[in-house]
């Protein structure tokens, strides 16, 4: 009988200290068919990022997309659904989609300031890696047309990524490819058997 060597590392893992690593980039990055792929890897992973589901209901509530003046009340929810998140998970690796400090960069730039409440949770509660993808040229979510300018995404991109450097973090770029090519990069950087063997 074969064992495959992602689902032995894994197994080795479970019983262990938390492992927290997060998948992130600015829109059109890919990140839907990366976490996708991972899920199908059978990696323990968030299926989809809080802030897409709240977004769509607070857009229900107002009839229209958010504007600057929507943005704190649906930050904080936000965040509070990211920091349950990260507390639900008390052993083992899991992959995250997208994590706390990406705050700072939504908040950024529709030109706010980091709550209190953003700046203690990013401190309280720390990640073992960051994987930032870089942009693609499609967009994957009918959401994504609201940054549908090449230079927003690459603003919303650029404040992303300096949200985690200035939370203290040193991001690992996943260049542009399949999202297996990618997915086989990140574990290869943890020292996780790729899934690309056990194939």
């Amino acid at each position: 009988m074969t064992t495959n060597p992602l689902a032995a590392a894994l197994d080795a893992a479970a019983d262990g200290p938390p492992r927290r690593y997060v998948i992130t980039g600015g829109p059109s990055s890919g990140k839907d068919d990366l976490i996708e792929r991972i899920h199908a890897a059978g990696i323990p992973c968030m299926q989809e990022e809080p802030g897409r589901e709240i977004y769509r209901k607070h857009r229900e509530r107002l009839g229209r997309h958010l504007r600057r003046e929507d943005r704190r009340e649906y930050s904080l929810e936000v965040l509070e659904a990211f920091i349950a998140e990260y507390t639900a998970h008390t052993s083992g690796i899991r992959f995250y989609n997208r994590g706390i400090p990406d705050g700072y960069g939504w908040e950024g730039f529709f030109g706010l300031k980091p709550t209190t409440r953003l700046e203690e949770a990013t401190q309280r509660h720390r990640y073992d890696a960051i994987f930032v993808l870089d942009p693609l040229d499609t967009f994957e979510d009918p959401d994504d047309i609201v940054w549908a300018k090449d230079r927003e995404i690459r603003r919303v991109h650029e404040l992303i990524v300096q949200g985690y450097y200035d939370a203290g973090y040193e991001p690992v770029f996943v260049a542009p490819d399949s999202a297996a090519a990618r997915l086989d990069f990140i574990c290869a950087n943890l020292r996780l058997p790729k899934p690309s063997r056990g194939v």
